[in-house]
């Protein structure tokens, strides 16, 4: 049984630093990127690449990164210069990059068995393979969370913030929306990218579908680390995110461990996600809202 929580929290950590990138579009600006859904492979597959032949796996991570922004970057510049729905240009990168993906790694998965990675250094001080990822993953999250705490709280990080919660009154200020949209794709691309790095070399291999349904479950992880750990500021929020997606992958981990088949996983995170979004809705049918008129009015 600690075996089986302890495989949850190291996945849980590598997917929580995709799950604060889907939070960056998803809750900060308002945008439902599917690009993410690439992104998270491509990552992977530059860095399983990149390992393969013969780059030191931390630069391999650097790479794909950059890989991950540049992904963002496309589908800022499809909505906001070609003034294609943030929707569909996110649609329309993911699809694209399924093919970049293959071109990158030449075929449908890259394995990383018996290469050096991320984690060698940790398992060479003699820690297990699951510990070694929650130390690095711990290491990683703390970082994302703590760049992007300063970063949000710049100017330009507050003007992205404030896209997403009034474009309007952000260009009545003279900002530029059409910049700060791109902003907040590449950096939410970026640390999806970042994660399926890591993942890819938890898992020792990168696969060209790896990323189809990670939006749901980054959707699912914010959502159970907003109602389970609360949103009081943004720095308790970056946390919750973190907290959300080990949860996720803690509810995941009992639920197999209990019988659910492993092709029912998706089924199963989709109606979970579609009934905590459907919440608000259910409580106002339970509890319909009661208007109340003073006399004399």
């Amino acid at each position: 049984m600690l075996q089986i929580i302890l495989g949850a929290v190291s996945l849980g950590l590598l997917w929580a630093v995709m799950t604060i990138g889907v939070y960056i579009t998803y809750r900060i600006l308002d945008i439902a990127d599917l690009t993410v859904e690439g992104s998270i492979a491509m990552g992977a597959a530059i860095a399983a690449q990149a390992i393969t032949g013969g780059i030191n796996p931390y630069i391999a991570v650097g790479l794909a990164l950059l890989g991950g922004m540049a992904a963002g970057l496309v589908t800022g510049l499809l909505h906001t210069q070609l003034k294609i729905p943030a929707l569909l240009s996110g649609i329309l990168t993911m699809i694209a990059l399924y093919s970049i993906n293959l071109r990158i790694m030449g075929k449908a998965n890259v394995s990383l068995l018996k290469m050096n990675t991320v984690y060698t250094v940790f398992e060479n001080l003699g820690l297990s393979r699951n510990n070694a990822v929650i130390a690095l993953g711990l290491i990683c999250v703390l970082a994302v969370i703590s760049i992007l705490y300063w970063f949000f709280g710049t100017e330009i990080g507050c003007a992205i913030r404030a896209t997403g919660n009034n474009p309007h009154m952000v260009r009545a200020q003279g900002i530029n929306t059409d910049i700060t949209k791109i902003l907040g794709l590449v950096i939410s691309n970026g640390l999806v990218a970042l994660s399926g790095a890591l993942i890819a070399q938890s898992q020792s291999f990168a696969d060209v579908q790896m990323g189809t349904g990670s939006i749901v479950i980054g959707l699912a992880s914010v959502i159970i680390g907003e109602v389970l750990f609360g949103k009081r500021n943004f720095y308790s929020r970056l946390v919750s995110l973190a907290l959300g997606a080990i949860t996720y992958r803690i509810i995941i981990a009992f639920v197999l461990k209990m019988g659910m088949p492993a092709n029912d996983l998706k089924l199963f995170t989709a109606i979970t996600v579609a009934v905590a979004l459907a919440l608000p809705t259910i409580k106002n049918y339970i509890h319909p809202a009661r208007i109340t008129i003073k006399e004399g009015e």
